[in-house]
């Protein structure tokens, strides 16, 4: 599209120029409404990773939104135009930050029932009596037969030393409940360091692949990446991780990690998916914008924009009536899932050290 993408071919002057001219293709913008239009339009074009995965048509989606801006509307006029073409792209990892608004696509989580009420569940649960720290809520349930663990975002960075003291704290337990519901995500990093406490080996996390060119389809080949299991402690009991619509980006990826390991099973609803690890970029009139660039696939070369289900027999919704009563059905499920584990194998706590 010759009117979204501007080009200018800038010579070198001066004295190295009389000696060696260079040519070459930059890319530059007014700083009017045009312009930033054009700015924004190009940069989702040349580095947004999910254009074919979504069927979206990029060329038809630009012009229909550049017939609606002209030359003399405001700025917040403007960022109501660019911020709608963005929300085609239902990406929650997509957002146009102005000093004035953030834009940011909402519809993959909120046409969802929410299936969460941390409330609820430090008051009929754990009795508003439980371990904090590390952005982890801990506690056993079910007279001792159940840990319970609320991880509200992998915004925090993993302490091995907390999570070796939680899990020690459960070793008689059956089981652990993991729940990750409305964790928005934050660091991969932190994913992977919680889930080096789950594994006993060299562990295939999934696949990620880069842009290597303009084009909507040049990107890398998908190459893996490993997670290690930790020097510490290892906990290889049965694990219900519990999910819903908010369960989004790093937090999805722990899931879509954690759903292929054999002692693990994922409960409650559909994650919210955001695999695409995002990237930023400007426009002439100082607006970011932030985006996903580079696809991320589970083990099995699925990928994971769109979330991930529970597992076989796993889903579970909450009952809007039973939390009336004090009932999260499905923290309600996983406590009934593992009292009901009939050994209790105190070996599969692991000290790495040991």
């Amino acid at each position: 599209m010759n009117t979204l993408n501007k080009k200018i071919c800038a010579i070198t002057v001066g004295a190295i120029a009389f000696l060696c001219g260079a040519c070459h293709s930059i890319e530059s913008w007014e700083n009017d409404t045009l312009g930033n239009f054009d700015a924004l339009w190009t940069i989702l074009d040349e580095h947004y990773c999910f254009f074919e995965e979504k069927d979206i048509d990029w060329e038809e989606t630009g012009r229909r939104y550049r017939a609606k801006v002209n030359k003399g509307m405001d700025e917040k006029e403007l960022f109501e135009v660019c911020a709608a073409m963005l929300d085609e792209l239902k990406d929650g990892h997509t957002n146009l930050i102005s000093w004035f608004n953030v834009s940011y696509y909402r519809k993959w989580w909120s046409d969802y029932p929410q299936n969460f009420d941390w409330r609820l569940i430090q008051e009929h649960y754990l009795n508003f009596d439980y371990t904090s720290g590390n952005g982890m809520s801990y506690k056993t349930l079910a007279d001792g037969q159940v840990g319970y663990v609320y991880f509200s975002s992998f915004a925090y960075g993993i302490s091995h030393s907390f999570v070796n003291e939680m899990l020690l704290s459960m070793k008689d337990c059956k089981g652990l409940i993991l729940d990750i519901r409305d964790n928005g995500g934050g660091n991969l990093t932190s994913a992977d360091d919680l889930l080096s406490h789950f594994i006993n080996e060299k562990y295939l996390g999934g696949y990620i692949s880069h842009k290597t060119g303009p084009g909507h389809s040049d990107f890398s080949e998908p190459y893996p990446y490993y997670v290690e299991p930790v020097y510490g402690v290892r906990w290889l009991k049965p694990v219900i991780v519990l999910t819903n619509r908010s369960t989004f980006s790093a937090a999805n990826n722990f899931t879509a990690m954690a759903k292929g390991l054999e002692h693990v099973r994922i409960a409650g609803a559909h994650t919210g998916g955001g695999s695409g690890a995002p990237m930023s970029s400007e426009i002439p009139c100082g607006w970011s914008v932030r985006f996903s660039a580079s696809p991320i696939y589970d083990a099995d070369m699925k990928l994971t924009e769109t979330g991930i289900a529970p597992s076989d027999g796993f889903a579970v919704e909450m009952d809007k009536e039973a939390t009336l009563s004090g009932h999260d059905t499905i923290l309600d499920f996983a406590i009934k899932t593992i009292s009901n584990i009939q050994e209790s194998k105190p070996e599969k706590i692991i000290r790495a050290a040991e």
